[in-house]
This record gives structure tokens, sequence and C-alpha cells, in this order.
């Protein structure tokens, strides 16, 4: 029984050093700096720090990999989070929204973040910057919602 045991745990721990081997594409298309969210909408410096800390690792070709991104299976969880952020509303490419799109992105996010799906949870566990206090959500938030007004 004892050997039973030790082949399964050498044949996961032979899949666990395999899958290292297994290359994850972090590569981001080359990007017009003018084309950035926070650019474009001429963000105030404070409101700016909080997108940037609690939206663009997920939401921008801005990613920052911490040490265990580069660790699978983690790594492929995470960039995996990555895309699906980056598809569903993607800040380096908000320029080239239509005006309709980008209206109902910046709708989107008022509700996200006022609601607090957004950042994940999961995502503020290893990301204390990204935490939001009360006061943040409600000034994020609102800022969001008034950007969403004006397109109106």
């Amino acid at each position: 029984m004892k050997s039973k045991y030790k082949t399964i745990l050498l044949v996961l721990v032979g899949l666990l050093l395999a899958a290292q081997l297994i290359p994850i594409d972090r590569s981001v298309p080359a990007v017009d700096s003018s084309a950035d969210f926070l650019t474009a909408v001429n963000a105030p410096p404070a409101i700016a720090t909080l997108v940037q800390n609690a939206c663009y690792d997920c939401h921008s070709y801005q990613s920052e990999y911490p040490w265990y991104a580069k660790v699978a299976p983690v790594s492929f969880l995470i960039q995996s989070h990555i895309n699906g952020g980056r598809q569903h509303l993607n800040f380096s490419e908000w320029t080239s929204y239509p005006a309709e799109k980008a209206a109902h992105k910046l709708e989107e996010c008022f509700e996200e973040v006022q609601e607090r799906h957004m950042p994940m949870k999961s995502f503020t566990w290893l990301h204390p910057e990204a935490k939001l206090s009360d006061e943040q959500v409600s000034g994020l938030a609102q800022w969001f919602q008034q950007l969403y007004r004006s397109t109106n």
C-alpha cells in the first residue's frame, strides 16, 4: 500500500515539474499611450492611482506579474484571469471603443465598483494596494458615474 502512495506522489510531482515547461504567453501588443483610459479622460491623480492599483493588472496591458505568477499551475489561472479581464475591458485600448460601448463600459465600472464586485477579493488578498476603503469605493464609483453621465 505504501508503494502505491509513493508512486502516486512521484507521478504528481513529475506532472507539476513538467507543467513548469509549458510556456505562458504574456506578450502584449505595441500600445499608443494616448489611447489609454486615464490619459484620454484626463483622470485626477488620486483617481488615476486608485484605478491603476485596483484595475490595471487585469484590465490593461500594464499587468505586473508577481513571482508566483511564473509557477504552474498558478500561472495558468492568473493568465486566464488577465486574458478574461482584458477581453471584457481593456483600459489600454480605451479610445478604440465606439462612444456607445465606452459609455456602457463606464456604467459597468460604476456598478462593479459600487457593488464591490471589483476589484475581486481574490486579487486584493495578494495585492493589498488594490483593496479599496469605503471612502475610496464611494469616490471611485461617483467618478465613474460622472464620466458616464457626461457621455449621455
